[in-house]
């Protein structure tokens, strides 16, 4: 079987990394199949269109197979438009569809704007929460970055700081904790996995100096982390907790909210970084860098979105 790679937002740089994406993998046969509008890609790539993933994998090496989504007017790269919102969405839906009925064997995302499907009244604060629904497991998912240098999982996700302090729980850290062990076992290969816990204060906490949620939520949910044989340690002072010496002593970083995981892991490693999705019944990853709009369309998005295998 072939991942299945989604359109994403089709005034960003998508389409140009579908079409290096396929360069790249052309002479090893690594096929993919991609849903979205056949004419984004024109003048790019050569196009197939083709009603079925076993139709992809045969035409891969002549051309990017292509399950179409028409869209309803020409796009304009780097303007996004709102009109669009509902074939970005059904890219999505379809892939996951195949996906779920064993048709693919992954989904790839290919990034989309929040902004512009909230806008056309999207319910979901990102593809993350969205393909949790889709696969009937909402509430479950859990956001993993991974590169070469780095693996980083925010407790709390995409909600504000101020909101992400409020929703940040014992319980909920030990359920990202235990997903977080359990899939860099079966994932990632990795027999006895090393996670790091990131305090959420400066110093973590400073023994209470500097904020309390060290001793009475963090310290507790490492505690019966461990109480259920995970190798969990902290909680670290999140400035020292990512840098060259700190890192090989650990195979996970769990940190707090979203930027505490995501800035360093873009800083280190944006280039290969890329967005793994757990807790879902499906294979989901995407690469960890937005819809570039202020490039779109002029020659500059120069590598693939992301691995597809």
């Amino acid at each position: 079987m072939l991942p299945a790679l989604t359109m994403g937002d089709p005034a960003g740089i998508g389409p140009e990394l579908t079409a290096l994406a396929w360069k790249a993998s052309q002479e090893r046969n690594d096929a993919f199949l991609w849903i979205g509008d056949p004419v984004l890609l024109k003048g790019l790539v050569p196009v197939r269109i083709v009603l079925s993933p076993e139709e992809a994998a045969a035409v891969f090496r002549d051309a990017v197979p292509v399950m179409p989504i028409t869209l309803p007017k020409p796009v304009v790269p780097g303007q996004p438009d709102g009109a669009m919102a509902p074939g970005i969405i059904g890219s999505i839906e379809m892939a996951t569809r195949l996906a779920l009925e064993g048709s693919v064997s992954a989904v790839v995302t290919n990034p989309i704007s929040k902004f512009v499907l909230k806008e056309a009244g999207f319910g979901f604060p990102g593809h993350t929460e969205f393909l949790a629904s889709l696969c009937g497991v909402a509430g479950e998912e859990i956001m993993m970055l991974a590169s070469p240098r780095l693996r980083v999982v925010p407790v709390t996700v995409h909600v504000s700081l101020r909101n992400a302090l409020e929703m940040l729980s014992i319980q909920r850290i030990v359920q990202v904790g235990r997903a977080l062990a359990q899939a860099l076992r079966q994932d990632f290969g990795l027999a006895q996995p090393r996670i790091a816990v990131a305090g959420l204060n400066p110093h973590a906490g400073e023994g209470g100096v500097m904020g309390m949620e060290e001793q009475t939520i963090i310290q507790p949910a490492i505690e019966a982390l461990r109480r259920d044989g995970v190798d969990v340690t902290g909680p670290y002072p999140p400035d020292t907790l990512f840098t060259d010496l700190a890192r090989p002593l650990y195979d996970a970083a769990l940190c707090m909210y979203h930027d505490q995981a995501l800035i360093p892991l873009k800083t280190l490693d944006m280039a290969t970084g890329v967005n793994v999705t757990l807790g879902l019944p499906i294979i989901r990853t995407s690469p960890d860098h937005g819809t570039a709009f202020s490039i779109a369309g002029k020659g500059l998005a120069t590598r693939p979105a992301c691995s597809l295998r």
